[in-house]
């Protein structure tokens, strides 16, 4: 299973986030950095199985501004029936 992290203590905002998506998963210009393009990707770009982490996110000041990010990857994690998985760590000194 491929696995990739982002830690919310490196992403300023959703742009931000989006922009980290795209470059991590090599989307380039076909990459719209919007919701639909986030489904877009987990559901036919990104290679799977994918394991995707979230670092940081509670300790982030604006955390609330990814809602609809997280509830569109918990969409394609029921969608996707075990090909992907999305891991919030809340913790902020994880040891994984």
């Amino acid at each position: 299973m491929n696995s990739v992290s982002f830690d919310f203590a490196k992403i300023a905002d959703v742009d931000d986030f989006y922009r980290q998506f795209a470059h991590k998963f090599v989307l380039g210009e076909q990459f719209g950095a919007n919701l639909d393009a986030l489904w877009d990707a987990l559901t036919g770009l990104v290679e799977l199985p994918l394991r995707i982490t979230f670092r940081h996110l509670a300790q982030h000041a604006d955390a609330a501004q990814f809602e609809q990010v997280i509830a569109v990857m918990q969409e394609a994690e029921q969608e996707l029936a075990g090909k992907f998985s999305l891991r919030i760590r809340q913790a902020p000194f994880s040891a994984d």
